[in-house]
């Protein structure tokens, strides 16, 4: 059976990065593993997704409107905008993080106050302020790290060896943070 799982954010918060080291890791898990990126204006601060399949067999790396098994959501405003690819039965974690846009931060917008509630009233979401606790072990851009974390225990991977796959995939200096972020996140939504 194959499970999907999207990833979306903003460019810079570090979901490419998540959803590499989460393909890693079901690779070396024995899963046959599609993933397909989408950068937008990354660079510039816009929408970024990843799409990872796992499972015996994955035909293809996209994910159909309705169809994942998990959307984690690195921005409020990227999860509501990603809600009708959750399927029914799905589960959405989102970061409380709010990052203004382009049209907002020149004046042409206001971001909504009520995201959260909004995106409520469709799904039932697990809201966790990935940055905070990754700000709290020391450096707020772990919290992609963080929000993998959500995603390995959400879809019961915990069995796989992340540690020694976090060693292979981050800088030295930053890979105790992100033991620390990925048991963090898993807690998160234990």
């Amino acid at each position: 059976m194959t499970k999907s799982i999207l990833l979306v954010g903003v460019g810079g918060q570090g979901t490419i990065l998540a959803s590499k080291i989460l393909t890693t890791g079901l690779m070396e898990a024995g899963y046959d593993v599609k993933m397909s990126e989408i950068h937008g204006m990354s660079q510039r601060g816009g929408s970024v997704s990843s799409q990872v399949r796992y499972g015996d067999q994955v035909d293809s790396p996209v994910i159909e409107k309705g169809a994942a098994d998990i959307i984690v959501a690195f921005e409020q405003m990227e999860a509501l905008r990603s809600l009708d690819y959750l399927k029914e039965s799905g589960t959405l974690v989102v970061n409380t993080e709010k990052i203004d846009s382009m049209s907002v931060i020149v004046g042409d917008q206001k971001y909504p106050d009520d995201v959260l509630e909004e995106i409520g009233r469709h799904v039932e979401e697990k809201a966790v302020d990935a940055t905070k606790i990754a700000a709290e072990l020391g450096n707020p851009k772990a919290a992609n790290v963080v929000l993998l974390g959500t995603i390995i225990k959400a879809m019961g991977l915990d069995q796989i060896d992340w540690d020694q796959i976090l060693e292979d995939n981050i800088k030295p200096k930053f890979v105790e943070l992100n033991k620390k972020a990925l048991r963090a996140g898993m807690e998160a939504v234990a």
